[in-house]
């Protein structure tokens, strides 16, 4: 059997459990409330060439504060949020797409992702494609044509990262993962080994796939602040110190961590707020800085700010060889001042999937996404929210 018809027979066969179920909520409210927050970024107004599924996802995804799939390192609801959206699928939909993503995600591994892809992206053309379906009622057959029929589009590279270029690639992806299950349905033909040989030139090992458990395997990360996940941890290990160090005194900060878990932090000298969401040395900075690291702390003004280009110059960054997830190891922040050494180690950052966030920090992220819009956490369901999506987003010209 090949590795998409392998997925098709997990996609049709799959009856979602209660915990399914209430992972799909979730993820719809905090998905949602991500995308609505980024009403008034400037990415909306290139998106006009993009089919609506598409440029939600790029709402979604566009500040970075959408949820992960830490074991595949994909960002899964920003896409299969949306595709569900888009096909009036609702929850099933969302988890015929997250539970095809997540698995073949994890026949990618590690290597796929270490060697630069956007995993969330060369999954996530599949995982649309498997929303499609589901939508559109395909048998087993018909879904595995479509995730063969997605291939093409199944690409993207981390080098976008810090550019509106990420979150359009994450649109084109669902775009093309629709695309496909549209043409499946209409009777489109496909090699459906054509997945096992994309899945090996990515790196990955095509081979069968977990058909039991939960959709999705291991949950799913939340993120408290709206930048790359692997500055969660980062950010929670330097903001402890918040209170005992003074900013103004501080002439040296070390930042200690295994190299894999840096991997898409590829802006050492950031001058964009886009770029600061993928700078270790300025999160660290601005974790010192500021009160919470939120929405204000990523835009231009704030990392140009005199004060946070001052450390963030100052911060020493020492990466010891190994690392083969985001969360790997720990995170070890010195910050050396005028009256001494003050030191942080963390392993697990708040709303990692062992260390889920409180029922304070998702209210608090939930009001930062929806401040200013008429609507609340209560309007967001399967039923209403693309209605809210189309009322509150930008229409592009």
């Amino acid at each position: 059997m090949s590795t998409a018809a392998d997925l098709a027979c997990w996609a049709v066969g799959h009856r979602p459990s209660a915990d399914d179920l209430a992972l799909a909520d979730r993820a719809l409210l905090d998905t949602v409330a991500v995308a609505l927050a980024s009403h008034a970024e400037p990415v909306h107004r290139v998106t006009a060439p993009l089919s609506e599924a598409a440029r939600w996802a790029v709402a979604a995804h566009v500040l970075d504060f959408d949820d992960l799939h830490m074991p595949t390192t994909t960002h899964i609801s920003s896409v299969c949020v949306s595709a569900a959206l888009a096909t009036g699928s609702g929850g099933p939909g969302y988890l015929a797409g997250a539970g095809v993503m997540a698995r073949v995600g994890t026949l990618l591994g590690w290597r796929h992702y270490a060697a630069g892809w956007h995993a969330t992206t060369t999954t996530g053309a599949l995982a649309a494609a498997a929303t499609g379906a589901s939508a559109h009622g395909l048998d087993e057959d018909g879904t595995a044509r479509a995730l063969a029929l997605a291939v093409p589009a199944a690409g993207g590279v981390q080098r976008a990262f810090g550019t509106d270029a990420k979150s359009l690639q994450v649109g084109l992806a669902v775009e093309a993962g629709l695309r496909a299950a549209d043409l499946a349905a209409a009777g489109a033909g496909a090699d459906t080994g054509a997945v096992d040989t994309w899945l090996t030139l990515l790196g990955g090992e095509p081979g069968p796939v977990s058909d039991d458990g939960p959709a999705v395997p291991d949950g799913l990360a939340v993120k408290i602040h709206p930048c790359c996940y692997a500055l969660q941890r980062p950010i929670a290990a330097a903001a402890s110190l918040r209170d005992q160090v003074d900013p103004a005194t501080v002439d040296r900060i070390v930042v200690r961590a295994l190299a894999g878990t840096t991997t898409p932090l590829i802006h050492h000298r950031p001058r964009t707020g886009l770029q600061g969401k993928f700078s270790l040395e300025y999160a660290v900075a601005a974790a010192l800085l500021d009160e919470h690291a939120g929405f204000a702390t990523f835009t231009d003004e704030a990392v140009l700010r005199p004060e946070a280009q001052r450390l963030l110059a100052r911060v020493e960054v020492d990466l010891v060889p190994g690392g083969d997830w985001l969360l790997a190891g720990e995170t070890e922040v010195d910050v050396h001042g005028s009256d001494g050494v003050r030191r942080a180690v963390l392993d697990l950052p708040p709303g990692s999937p062992r260390r889920p966030p409180t029922g304070a920090q998702l209210d608090r992220k939930l009001v930062d996404c929806l401040a200013g819009l008429d609507v609340s956490p209560a309007d967001i369901d399967w039923s209403g929210a693309a209605d809210l999506l189309r009322r509150l987003l930008p229409r592009p010209a």
